[in-house]
């Protein structure tokens, strides 16, 4: 459903120009398209929050447009400069044959983020628990739901035979879904995962962004036509996430929790460092923006694994690691 949705976008932006609504910009500001917010983003507020954005001489305007095929209308219709998304958008444009391709210049994130959570406290998971289940998924075609039916067939799992998948439900009710009494296991992002274990509503039993392994799961993207036009721009965005990165890595959960902590007013604190000690010590925050082809090839197993993509697209075509590796000279 999800391709399908890009493929209708890009045929109708190929066909008409779009104006921009928001008119003229600044050289110096850069508009980012979230696509969700979530503290597996922290280094992007940090970024913010620290002043690693203005020391490199850029202002950012920050918006979350939910859903990877809302994120993709706003870049593609020149609504945001910067995507903040997962590669496969990139890859389900490139396979329409876009004039202007979407480009990947920065990773942020390195695994997926989901967690699969039980109803029930079990002391010795096994994956086979999950046959005859009902199983409250992702959106199919997205990488959460791509990179969790991996992990499951990993382990011998088929999530279309072997339990109930349920996937008709949209992203933003999702946990309510299973906190009303839908479904056996559930796949979520953190800061939900803790709140869920706080709460006893559900328990941790696997990460995802383990069992599925090092892949460009969220990363920054922008058309060649803005590359073209504003490399200076895309340096210095480049040059402060490195920054931020590098931040986050020599920071404690607690000092990330307190630096982002505007952008998650409603969210316990020690919910935030929880959530966090749990993506670092996964490893789930990129230490540098480099898109590495190992991973990228990875990312491709994942969604021909999901049967996503009709042809695997060239990391040389869609990754530009030219901005990454000037950073980190």
């Amino acid at each position: 459903m999800f391709r399908k949705v890009i493929m209708l976008l890009v045929f109708s932006l190929l066909a008409v120009t779009v104006i921009s609504a928001c008119g003229k910009q600044d050289k110096s500001t850069v508009r980012i398209g979230e696509v969700t917010r979530s503290l597996f983003y922290a280094p992007l507020y940090v970024a913010i929050e620290e002043g690693i954005f203005e020391k490199h001489g850029l202002k950012i305007e920050l918006t979350t447009t939910p859903g990877g095929d809302k994120t993709m209308t706003a870049l593609l219709s020149n609504t945001i400069d910067v995507a903040l998304v997962g590669s496969e958008t990139s890859i389900y444009v490139y396979q329409q044959g876009a004039d202007d391709p979407v480009i990947n210049f920065a990773q942020l994130t390195q695994t997926d983020g989901t967690f699969l959570m039980s109803r029930e406290k079990i002391e010795n998971f096994s994956f086979d628990l999950l046959k005859g289940s009902t199983f409250l998924g992702q959106r199919k075609g997205g990488m959460p739901q791509m990179a969790g039916e991996f992990a499951l067939n990993k382990h011998g799992i088929n999530p279309h035979q072997d339990l109930e998948l349920i996937q008709n439900i949209d992203f933003a009710n999702i946990a309510p879904g299973f906190s009303s009494g839908v479904g056996d296991f559930v796949q979520l992002f953190e800061p939900t995962a803790s709140i869920f274990e706080k709460e006893g509503t559900g328990y941790v039993v696997a990460s995802f962004g383990v069992e599925s392994g090092l892949l460009p799961y969220t990363v920054f993207m922008t058309k060649q036509s803005f590359i073209n036009s504003k490399k200076d721009t895309v340096q210095a965005f480049t040059d402060a996430i490195y920054e931020a990165q590098q931040w986050v890595d020599t920071h404690s959960a607690s000092d990330i929790a307190k630096s982002v902590a505007p952008y998650f007013d409603t969210v316990d604190n020690e919910i935030m460092i929880s959530s966090i000690e749990r993506y670092k010590n996964q490893s789930s925050y990129a230490l540098n923006p480099i898109i590495d082809e190992a991973e990228w090839n990875n990312l491709l197993d994942i969604m021909e694994s999901a049967r996503e993509i009709t042809e695997r697209a060239p990391h040389g075509e869609l990754v530009n690691n030219s901005f990454a590796e000037k950073t980190l000279k």
